[in-house]
Formats: structure tokens, C-alpha cells, sequence
């Protein structure tokens, strides 16, 4: 795996990723993340121009004020990458003294900063869901119920890749060096009706009746991560398709719109 990693890492390719992961106790009264991964490159398409020029942030702005989460900006020597792996929500709980209250609509806004040297298009995939204990998923749980609210600022949303736990989004302009998109989302939310999944048992024992409730879902955990990718502007339709996969028009000011 490793070798393969680095494999990867060397070669020059138009597509760069960040991704950035956040993991929440539910009901508890701390916060648990993990750090970011890098998990996504592209060896469809050689780049017309140096990958040196290309990088990506993934910013978040909390009720605590704004920040980088994730990056990765080539370094210009030797085929090196500055990456940074940062953790999502890990401010999340300081709105409510640190312990998660359902149905809160918590501050989530997040966007992205080209951080290369040259303009890029850039896209966002948002993945949504469910773990057990154990680390295992919790099917049961609709990824729904996790509400990361879209506001469709600009963004486009791929419906066609996009599923119940995958949300898939593109910024259709052309996004300049130094600039940011405007915010994909603003604020998150779990669904208050996990809180009434419960289990109710009756006991009858020397005419005295006794009955318990227990939470459904007691220490299951809620997974958001979003991964961003960035491809350069040259020859735009093809470098999308063969990065991204998807068929896009593009007009004479840069922006694109899907096919």
C-alpha cells in the first residue's frame, strides 16, 4: 500500500484531493474525530501544464470563526506535496458547552480556497453516515438524519452521481488563485427523532411492576467527510471528463454547467 501511495504521489496528474473527517459521540458529551485522509487521485489524464501550479484548501467556518481544515499544494521541488490533515466539527460542541443537542442547527459553512498558483475547477463529494460500537456501519440509521444543509449558493449538484449518503457538487466558475467559493452548506443538524427510537421493558415481580427505557442507538457515532478535488482550466471539457467522469458544457466566460 505504501509503495503504491507513493507511486501515486510522483506521478503529474491534473486531479489533487483533500478530504477532511469528522466523527461525533452521539448524546456524549465530547467530541471524537479522526484526521483527514487523502484517498482520491485521478491517472486518467496527463496534465498540459506542470501539477506544481495546482492546490486545494477545504475551509470551515463554526460558530468559533473560520479555518483551514485540509490542504494540498504542491511544493514545486522534487515532486513533494505540503498536505495538511485536519478534523471537521472539532468546534461543533463548543455552540452548547460541549454536549450535542439534537434538532440544534450547529454552524457548518464549508468552501473552498485555490491555494495553487494556477485557476482551477473544483469539486466537492460529501459523504454522510452511520457506525457502530464496533466500527461497523449502523444500517438501520437513514444517513438522512444526519441534515448537512445545502445552500446551494452557485453549486451545482451532480443528481445522477449523488445518493442518500453521497452528495456530489461542482462550482461551475472558474475559481482564480487566492479566491474562495462561496459556502456549500451552512449549518448541521441531527435529526431530533433518533432520540425517540427507544425500547420500553415491563417487569412484573411480587405485584410490583417496573418498567425501562433504553436508547435505540446508545454510542453510535455520525460521520461526515467531505473530499475536494481541483482540475486545471486547460482544455477544461476533457480534463473534466477523464478526472471526473461526467460530460460538461463550457461557455465562453469559463463556467461550466453538466450535460
Amino acid at each position: 500500500m505504501k509503495k503504491k501511495f507513493r507511486r501515486i504521489m510522483r506521478s503529474k496528474k491534473t486531479t489533487t484531493v483533500l478530504a477532511g473527517a469528522a466523527v461525533v459521540l452521539l448524546l456524549a458529551s465530547g467530541i471524537g474525530s479522526t484526521r483527514a485522509a487523502l484517498t482520491y487521485f485521478s491517472e486518467n489524464y496527463t496534465a498540459q501544464v506542470e501539477m506544481k501550479d495546482i492546490g486545494v484548501t477545504l475551509e470551515e467556518t463554526s460558530a468559533q470563526g473560520t479555518k483551514d481544515i485540509s490542504s494540498r499544494d504542491y511544493t514545486g521541488s522534487g515532486d513533494k506535496w505540503n498536505t495538511t490533515e485536519g478534523e471537521l466539527l472539532g468546534d461543533m460542541l463548543e455552540e452548547s458547552d460541549g454536549k450535542l443537542q439534537l434538532g440544534r442547527a450547529y454552524k457548518e459553512e464549508l468552501s473552498v480556497k485555490n491555494s495553487g498558483n494556477i485557476d482551477e475547477y473544483v469539486r466537492v463529494r460529501v459523504y454522510k453516515n452511520w457506525t457502530k460500537k464496533d466500527g461497523s456501519k449502523e444500517t438501520s440509521l437513514s444517513p438522512s438524519l444526519i441534515i448537512l444543509n445545502l445552500t446551494q449558493n452557485g453549486w451545482i449538484i451532480d443528481e445522477a452521481a449523488s445518493t442518500e449518503e453521497r452528495t456530489v457538487l461542482y462550482w461551475p466558475n472558474i475559481l482564480k488563485v487566492g479566491e474562495s467559493t462561496a459556502a456549500l452548506s451552512d449549518t448541521l443538524t441531527i435529526d431530533p427523532s433518533i432520540g425517540t427510537k427507544v425500547t420500553k421493558n415491563t417487569e412484573t415481580t411480587d405485584g410490583v411492576t417496573k418498567t425501562t427505557t433504553s436508547f435505540n442507538y446508545d454510542g453510535v457515532k455520525f460521520n461526515l467527510e467531505a473530499e475536494v478535488d481541483a482540475v486545471q482550466t486547460h482544455n477544461a471539457a476533457d480534463a473534466i471528463k477523464s478526472a471526473w467522469g461526467v460530460d460538461v458544457n463550457v461557455a465562453g466566460d469559463g463556467s461550466i454547467s453538466l450535460k
